[in-house]
């Protein structure tokens, strides 16, 4: 069996260090019948890790009342982690926040006559018997009994949103952490959430940072986010700021090393407050974090959902209930990397580019400390200067330059020659224009074979094994590649980010480097191809066969390209207005579906608005916040059905709400469909 442990700057497994990237996704806001392809998709964008809460109201909305059914049958959740290869942090609460009613505490329980997140006795004996019925769902698939489940999670914001402070706070999660492993919670990691003055019981402290701040109060544009800025501090004061700004770090840093639980893969709008994730605002932060020293990077969310429905009440955040935000009653996509249907987002494949190099890099960066030169700015403010930091062991390393800030235009920089100083040698890369937006990092003195590479303008983003070690690089222009010594038993090969951002790294007879705007998806059955258009794949090196149903049609560069014409699904979406009430616009959408030969359709809806309703046999299966953004509804979890209803809500020209793009306004509102169409999302399986 594997060991795991840390040590004050990195993670270990099998006494060797270890980052891993991690990724929440909540079983019981997704159909449990999706579960394993969902898991398969994660583990394709380089998760190892997977983060759960167990939801307290979904699991006992009444009291006494167990739900482990159907889409809440963490068990089932559990083994399929098992059974896809992933380790599992549980979060077992018992408030968990994550935008759920109460914070995740049921109605019933706050009925009671005793201060909930406090030390009072009836309140400990509550989450005791909640936790002993968790652990009855999970016994048996913890680490040391061969299960997935490698940590735990107490409490979560502790001392910051919400509970006690100080040493009070302290002995509530010592209390939490010993409860916990006295009822058979034994796992290798046991960590609590220490931003915004958290306080942590000495459990393994795990940080965050999010791109913006859907829940500030504000409805006005806010101030440039400190993620983009490289710095030891961990903490992000923006998190939970509807609570307050959270100042301080109640832990010793220098005893636990820099983890994180919750990088935004993304973002859920609340009512007042609409910003929209990019892949970019994702890809930057998540450099700018790995820059800074991280050594586990952690997504919340990594794949969007759907909440549940309740028996008693709706199980989303709302101010009704005396939280400070309005959440939609069912969307929970959070326009994470994977989405709330399952889709495969450009965020996704953002990401991937830093997944696949710390999965082959990983544990030598887990040794290179962070240097943040003096004349790296303090301040997100400073769009002038150059942002950027250095991990390296003393000899070999790797630069990392962030000119991307969030809603900000930076200075662009002409003719730069980045330096490193090492103790015996300083290192000076060739001259190198920085745009606007750009983030990267390259390597130095880097052991490729016999030789070394002493700089280059390119990025790692794996190894292929095959014999003769294939280094994959990728750049933007030309990669000034500067070798000393021979290559002998390496190989370099460069591409560029696009092709980078579409590459998926297989082992089948041998390691490939597949190339694809489609997905490649690992699964039980084989490599699954998931697209909306014709598979194409590039590859290096070749296949030994073709794969049955494509043809080869030629190479290029190094790469062999494979196409699979797909015979396309036309999928007709009409719409029509039936009735233009005074609070909303209600439309019929028919579909036709000549044919279903195809793994999912999803329902695209263009529109102008406050927000939206998708009704189906008079029930709503989904809802939206407007954004500017198109709104997407996967109709394979709905039967493909052929008839549904849309409800559009009207929004006011003066309406208090923070958005960044308006649409146009007819007599003071906004309340049209602009478009809708369905398109089909195809899949194969390649055995070679």
């Amino acid at each position: 069996m594997k060991e795991f442990n840390y040590t004050p700057n990195f993670l270990t497994k099998n006494h060797k260090p270890w980052f891993p990237i991690m990724g929440e996704m909540h079983y019981s806001r997704y159909p449990k019948k999706y579960w394993r392809e969902s898991l398969y998709k994660m583990k394709a964008g380089g998760v190892e890790i997977v983060s759960t809460y167990a939801i307290w109201i979904h699991h006992e909305e009444i009291e006494g009342e167990y739900d482990f059914e159907d889409n809440k049958d963490v068990r089932t959740f559990v083994s399929n982690c098992k059974e896809c290869g992933l380790y599992l942090m549980l979060r077992i609460g018992p408030w968990v926040h994550g935008e759920v009613r109460n914070g995740g505490f049921p109605d019933w329980l706050l009925g009671k006559n005793f201060e909930p997140r406090t030390n009072d006795p009836d309140y400990l004996k509550a989450v005791r018997k909640y936790y002993t019925k968790i652990y009855e769902q999970v016994k048996g698939f913890l680490y040391g009994d061969g299960g997935p489940i490698i940590g735990i999670q107490i409490e979560n914001e502790y001392g910051h949103c919400g509970g006690l402070g100080g040493e009070e706070g302290e002995l509530h999660m010592r209390i939490l952490f010993e409860t916990a492993k006295e009822i058979g919670f034994d796992v290798p990691f046991y960590t609590a959430t220490g931003w915004g003055g958290a306080v942590t019981g000495g459990l393994l402290p795990v940080m965050g940072g999010y791109c913006e701040a859907p829940w500030d109060q504000r409805i006005t544009e806010i101030e440039p986010s400190g993620n983009y800025i490289f710095t030891h501090e961990r903490n992000d004061h923006n998190i939970g700021s509807d609570y307050g700004f959270g100042t301080g770090i109640t832990f010793e840093l220098d005893k636990f090393p820099y983890l994180t639980a919750e990088l935004g893969g993304g973002m859920q709008v609340t009512r007042h407050r609409r910003p929209v994730a990019y892949a970019e605002d994702i890809g930057a932060m998540s450099l700018v974090k790995l820059g800074s020293g991280v050594s586990l990077l952690g997504y919340y969310m990594y794949h969007g959902g759907t909440n549940p429905k309740g028996k008693l009440t709706a199980l989303q955040e709302t101010r009704a209930t005396g939280y400070p935000n309005d959440l939609p009653e069912l969307n929970y996509d959070f326009r994470a990397p994977i989405g709330e249907y399952g889709q495969i987002t450009e965020t996704f494949k953002e990401l991937k580019l830093l997944a696949m190099f710390i999965k082959d890099f990983g544990t030598e960066l887990c040794e290179m400390p962070a240097y943040i030169p003096e004349s790296n700015p303090l301040y997100p403010d400073n769009f002038t200067d150059l942002r950027t930091s250095v991990r390296h062991n003393g000899k070999s390393g790797y630069i990392f330059v962030n000119n991307y800030q969030r809603r900000y235009p930076m200075k662009e920089h002409k003719g730069v020659r980045l330096q490193v100083e090492l103790e015996e040698e300083t290192i000076i890369y060739p001259p190198a224009d920085i745009r606007d937006r750009d983030y990267f990092f390259y390597p130095f003195n880097m052991q490729i074979g016999g030789a070394v590479l002493k700089t280059a303008l390119a990025t790692p983003l794996c190894i292929l094994n095959n014999g003769i070690k294939t280094y994959i690089f990728y750049c933007r222009d030309n990669p000034s590649y500067h070798m000393e010594g021979s290559m002998e038993n390496g190989k370099l090969l460069t591409i560029s980010r696009e092709d980078a951002k579409n590459a998926w790294k297989v082992t089948l007879d041998l390691e490939y480097l597949i190339i694809s705007s489609s997905a490649v998806i690992r699964t039980d059955k084989g490599i699954e191809i998931i697209g909306r258009e014709d598979a194409v794949l590039k590859t290096y090196p070749a296949f030994a066969k073709i794969p049955e149903g494509f043809d080869f049609i030629g190479t290029d560069g190094d790469f062999y390209v494979y196409k699979q014409e797909i015979k396309k699904c036309r999928v007709k979406a009409q719409y029509q207005l039936i009735d233009r009430l005074k609070d909303k616009n209600i439309y019929e959408i028919r579909l036709e579906y000549p044919e279903k030969d195809f793994k999912d359709c999803y329902l695209q809806i263009s529109y102008e608005g406050d927000g939206a309703g998708l009704y189906l046999d008079g029930e709503c299966i989904a809802d939206h916040f407007y954004t500017g953004k198109t709104w997407e509804v996967g109709l394979k979890r709905f039967s493909f059905p052929e008839n549904l209803r849309l409800e559009l809500y009207p929004l006011e020209e003066n309406t208090p709400l923070f958005l960044e793009e308006w649409p146009e306004m007819e007599n003071g509102k906004a309340c049209k469909v602009a478009g809708m169409r369905a398109e089909p999302e195809y899949a194969s399986i390649i055995n070679i």
